[in-house]
């Protein structure tokens, strides 16, 4: 029994022509075969480096994560806390805490560099999971949707877009750590999918912003069949570069796929 999981970011067809790199970035870790925890974030279009700071702002959580997990305290500490599941005023000061990490992160490039730190703006959503257990968050849009076992999809919370259009928060926002959502869900976990807003309106029914299980349903079955990482990446290269995708959504696209595999 372990994870499985896969995560890859394509560029958007408007930024392609634009000649503007994909803004987008994603990634995952895996602790003792049955933790995982991924990060997506999306940087903002109208910041100048947004795509090192959403880069930047995955590998700083992923560092923190692994930093817990190699802690000399974490026979004391990590453990226990993963074994038993989190209660939601825990995961909440676990994330405000990775979330402020990387926000000094940020600022110590922008400093660095010279440049504001506003030019790093970039939405971010992080999940912590085993096969038991399930806690999440998010700053700004983009979504993260997941199965329990025997349950359908679901789709954890509502993106935030602000009051006009193309706006959101990003957690160089000064209320960043005051509107982030959080999430525990004390279920067995079977399927897990964070994504930044590009593929929203393929993935999400925005009527009433329920998941579309058409599009996650194969999704979630390819993962369960006996691939390599080789033939995994190129599969979901290929959807996410599709012409049938591309005519529906012209932005940049990241899927961070997960799967835990009970056989």
């Amino acid at each position: 029994m372990n994870w499985k999981a896969v995560a890859r970011s394509a560029i958007g067809t408007s930024h392609q022509k634009q000649g503007i790199v994909c803004q987008d970035y994603g990634d995952y870790r895996i602790f003792q075969d049955v933790i995982i925890v991924g990060a997506v974030a999306d940087g903002a279009g109208s910041a100048k480096h947004s795509d090192v700071g959403a880069k930047l702002a995955v590998e700083t959580v992923l560092k923190c994560f692994s930093d817990i997990n190699e802690s000399p305290q974490k026979e004391e500490e990590l453990e226990p806390g993963y074994s038993k599941g989190l209660s939601k005023e825990e995961a909440e000061k676990l994330f405000a805490t990775i979330v402020k990490k990387a926000i000094a992160k940020l600022h110590e490039q922008a400093a660095k560099e010279n440049y504001s730190v506003n030019d790093l703006a970039c939405t971010l959503l992080v999940f912590l999971a085993t096969p038991d257990w399930f806690a999440a968050m998010q700053i700004g849009d983009g979504f993260i949707v997941m199965r329990s076992q025997d349950s359908e999809y679901q789709l954890l919370f509502q993106p935030d877009k602000g009051e006009f259009a193309n706006e959101t928060t990003f957690i160089t926002s000064a209320n960043a750590v005051k509107e982030m959502q959080v999430k525990v869900i004390s279920e067995k976990q079977e399927f897990i999918c964070a994504s930044t807003d590009g593929l929203e309106k393929v993935a999400i029914r925005l009527s009433d912003w329920e998941a579309f299980s058409p599009f996650f349903k194969p999704l979630e079955e390819y993962l369960h069949e006996q691939v390599n990482e080789e033939e995994k990446d190129k599969y979901l290269m290929e959807f996410l570069n599709s012409e049938r995708l591309n005519s529906r959504t012209d932005d940049d696209k990241t899927l961070l796929l997960c799967l835990f595999d009970r056989e």
